[in-house]
């Protein structure tokens, strides 16, 4: 990984210093780079169906000039001089596009000195471990799934001297389990250290779940159950308020789903705190203007708001300070702090009511009141007694976080869980959710 990191970055300095040099005195300009050297295996009947590598790499030049700005991508090769080519190519279109361009009084020029240089370089799996490692643990399961691994850049540099680069090696695991009737069971591994006791803890869990899923659906009735949601469910959760949640553009333009809580007319639970926390080292602390967040900023404290992300644009707009978001005003390395709820007094504490494993297809159903909708997924039970009895149907569910974060709130579990992101689309994606699971009173299902 060393050497691999050392002559990417070289390249991507020289290219920073040619751009640097070839500008205007009234120019400025940002570069973002995102590059990958991954490897990606697909599994489908717990054979390998696909499997090959990626090496690919993508800059994106903005230039600034008169309160105007546009940008254009191209590919990094790392050679030198083709990457200074197509920046040249790019920087001379630029140049005729700005000058075209409505005029943005909330522009935001790059400023400061911030410069940081993280590199996690992790023990993942040798292209020819995968297979021999993987499908072992699965090979009596109907296994599909796709492991994807290797190494991932993110860097910055723009006209005022501003630099950053961030490497880091990872894996992820993102794969089912099928019963012969179609029933499923979803499961994510994932980290920067490959652990194969935890991998068959992992697929044992899942193991123990699709044996449950082999009884007959039980069917329920509309209505509200006492429910325990997992940490894969619950970071869906926590993924839909970047959608006009902890956003501070759209509290000031009245769609935040948070509005009651940021001005006091309700509160949340004392047992939820939401926070950005970057200590775990997963995705960078700057954004695409070389700012830096800080290493931990509370969302909502003990069921309080105590702060919204706030994007420099944002901060111009509505004269405020800035907290290192970018622009969208999105969580990027969330967790939920854990409660006090031991993992194996779960079923226990449900007593009668509703085990999620997963949600999916969520969205807001009334964001100003915070009402989110959604489907259950996969393994999901009933259990009475603190025993889970027989698999669900599917249930839509729809009701308010003022409620199940808020006064319905039982118990958040004593250890968090790692949930990865596991899009791949353009490129891997980074970081993920840190969540407990929790247990809430009167969940709402509408169907």
């Amino acid at each position: 990984m060393s050497q691999t990191v050392s002559f990417l970055e070289s390249s991507f300095d020289q290219l920073v210093a040619a751009i640097g040099n070839s500008l205007k005195p009234d120019e400025h300009f940002t570069l973002s780079l995102t590059s990958e050297q991954s490897q990606f295996t697909r599994f489908n009947h717990a054979k390998v169906r696909q499997t090959g590598s990626v090496n690919d790499g993508t800059l994106a030049l903005t230039l600034m000039r008169d309160q105007r700005s546009s940008y254009h991508e191209f590919p990094f090769t790392g050679d030198v001089e083709v990457d200074r080519s197509r920046a040249k190519t790019a920087l001379e279109a630029l140049r005729k596009e700005v000058s075209q361009i409505p005029i943005n009084p909330y522009l935001v020029f790059p400023s400061g000195t911030a410069t940081s240089r993280e590199i996690y370089t992790g023990e993942l799996l040798t292209i020819e471990e995968v297979v021999p490692t993987l499908l072992p643990v699965v090979a009596d399961l109907d296994f599909t799934g796709i492991y994807a691994a290797g190494l991932m850049i993110r860097a910055y540099a723009d006209s005022v001297g501003q630099k950053h680069w961030f490497a880091t090696d990872s894996f992820s695991l993102d794969y089912s389990l099928f019963t012969p009737d179609g029933q499923a069971v979803k499961g994510t591994f994932a980290g920067d250290l490959w652990n194969q006791a935890a991998y068959a803890a992992k697929i044992q869990e899942s193991r123990t779940q699709i044996s449950l899923l082999s009884q007959t659906p039980k069917s329920i009735d509309r209505g509200h159950y006492r429910t325990y949601l997992a940490p894969a469910a619950i970071a869906e959760m926590i993924e839909i308020l970047s959608w006009g949640g902890v956003s501070e553009a759209s509290y000031q333009q009245g769609g935040s789903c948070f509005a009651a809580l940021r001005r006091g007319e309700k509160k949340l639970s004392p047992k939820f705190t939401l926070r950005e926390n970057f200590r775990h080292g997963l995705v960078p602390r700057f954004n695409e203007l070389g700012e830096v967040a800080p290493l931990e900023l509370p969302i909502i404290e003990t069921g309080e708001m105590v702060n919204m992300l706030i994007s420099s644009k944002t901060a111009k707009e509505y004269k405020l300070a800035a907290n290192g978001a970018d622009q969208q005003e999105g969580l990027r390395s969330p967790e939920i702090a854990p409660g006090d709820l031991p993992s194996d007094q779960i079923l226990a504490a449900l007593g009668t009511g509703l085990y999620l494993s997963n949600l999916h297809y969520l969205n807001w159903s009334d964001r100003p009141t915070g009402r989110i909708t959604g489907m259950t997924r996969y393994a999901c039970f009933w259990v009475e007694n603190g025993e889970i009895v027989a698999p669900i149907e599917n249930l839509r569910f729809d009701d308010s976080l003022y409620q199940f974060w808020g006064e319905n709130l039982v118990a958040l579990t004593n250890v968090q869980e790692f949930i990865p992101d596991v899009g791949t689309y353009e490129h891997r994606n980074l970081g993920g959710t840190w969540v407990p699971g929790m247990i809430v009173n009167d969940f709402t299902y509408t169907l």
